[in-house]
């Protein structure tokens, strides 16, 4: 589908499909979200992710190409705002005095989002064995009734899921 590039050769085919592509790009974005701003800032980044994982289209996928990096960067919008908007709605619930910095809250969001991220990436039964675990509160032979597995899978998945929050929050 899609080959890296030296770059050498990267600035050139870049700047060729921002040509050919980006108006079509933004009014294609517009279109679906209905606001003009927001559909440049992520016509955009579509580009920039591009320069990032020097990635390329395969010849005449552009568009497609194109597209499917911007139907994830607001698929990621929309999930960091779900998040976000998540998290603001129990610090509202919080007396005043302990509300947490700007600071806390902006560190506190990006780690939601890395954990989201991750929870996202994990396999469907490890995922949920966790979210059964955490926030349904069910114990392990739980979990294994309703994911139709042995307790033993259920204690795998919660190590390795554990072992990837862990990761999320401690790695440096």
């Amino acid at each position: 589908m899609s080959s890296a590039l030296p770059s050498s050769s990267l600035h050139g085919d870049i700047q060729r499909l921002y040509d050919n592509h980006h108006g079509w790009l933004k009014g294609w974005l517009r279109r679906r979200l209905g606001d003009r701003e927001r559909a440049a800032d992520i016509a955009q980044d579509t580009f920039l992710r591009l320069l990032l994982t020097r990635r390329m289209p395969e010849h005449g996928e552009g568009r497609r190409f194109l597209a499917q990096i911007a139907r994830n960067l607001v698929i990621d919008q929309w999930r960091r705002q779900r998040i976000e908007q998540a998290y603001l709605d129990s610090l509202a619930a919080l007396p005043e005095p302990e509300t947490p910095s700007l600071e806390t809250r902006a560190m506190v969001i990006e780690t939601l989002l890395q954990i989201d991220a991750m929870l996202d990436s994990m396999p469907r039964k490890v995922r949920e064995a966790f979210l059964l675990s955490q926030f349904e509160g069910l114990t392990y032979p739980q979990i294994a009734v309703r994911l139709e597995v042995s307790v033993s899978s259920v204690q795998k998945y919660m190590l390795r899921a554990i072992a990837a929050c862990y990761q999320v929050l401690y790695a440096e």
